[in-house]
């Protein structure tokens, strides 16, 4: 059998890292959520994932996809028969976890990615995986499911140059009108930092976007309205009390230190016009 890897050094190898939290989120006595599949696919690709361990960082890709997951129930609660497009879906399982068996979904990464990906995840009548970059401007195309839409970029567009972003953006927008763009951003103060990042300087891919307001993004496309922003101290309420009570204090204690590398950190809600 052929090993199971993504080449190091690569924006690719990042994808592993939000994969090792939720698998080791998923083996603990009281997970903040439960990922099985996260842990197969952690113990059939060869990584050294050791050098992540114990990491702060884990806790807040883990708190990330809990915010995104929130987001991605609302709309669906709110559009049953909607559709949801996972940009940089890299080895997420949010089709796994929130899935109503009546929405759309499309996940969309880079070719190596999208083939390791199918190693493990299918596609189905109602799930599509597209090989492609997020910059490839015809990759909407594919996208034939119904609206309303909501738009996932969960730890991809800080990878870009700010240009690029914007041109995500302006695209998501043109092709996607009416629709809801959940995704992070990191400051500047983090991003020049980036060499020390507790998790990111084990990697060879360096964030390129550094964003100091996410309301800034807002005013990349006539219309676009920020309808929501968060750190991991300001979680939503109804999210921080479904925590369990390690997070909680985690969130309690850093709340007045107003740390640089986490209050620069926003994960952010929006709506195209």
């Amino acid at each position: 059998m052929t090993e199971k890897t993504l080449k190091p050094g690569t924006v690719e190898e990042t994808v592993l890292i939000p994969l090792y939290a939720r698998a080791v989120e998923t083996r603990r006595d009281d997970p903040a959520l439960r990922d099985p599949r996260a842990r197969e696919m952690v113990e059939a690709i060869a990584y050294d994932y050791e050098k992540f361990d114990g990491q702060p960082s884990l806790h807040g890709a883990v708190m990330r996809t809990l915010l995104f997951d929130l987001w991605t129930r609302d709309f669906l609660a709110e559009h049953p028969t909607g559709t949801v497009i996972e940009i940089g879906t890299g080895l997420n399982t949010r089709y796994e976890r929130v899935d109503n068996g009546r929405a759309r979904w499309y996940e969309l990464d880079l070719p190596d990615v999208i083939a390791l990906r199918r190693d493990f995840l299918p596609d189905t009548p109602r799930r599509t995986m597209i090989a492609a970059s997020v910059t490839d401007p015809t990759w909407p195309d594919r996208v034939d499911g119904p609206g309303p839409y909501l738009v996932c970029a969960e730890a991809v567009l800080a990878f870009l140059p700010e240009e690029e972003v914007r041109e995500v953006v302006r695209s998501l927008a043109r092709r996607f009108p009416g629709a809801l763009l959940a995704m992070d951003s990191s400051g500047p103060g983090i991003v020049s930092t980036q060499e020390r990042h507790d998790v990111l300087s084990k990697v060879g891919a360096s964030m390129r976007w550094a964003c100091a307001d996410p309301a800034e993004v807002a005013g990349w496309y006539e219309g676009l309205e920020l309808l929501d922003t968060h750190t991991m101290t300001s979680l939503p309420e109804r999210l921080y009390q479904d925590l369990p009570a390690a997070y909680r204090q985690m969130v309690d204690a850093l709340v007045p230190q107003r740390l640089p590398q986490v209050e620069e950190y926003r994960m952010s809600l929006y709506r195209f016009p």
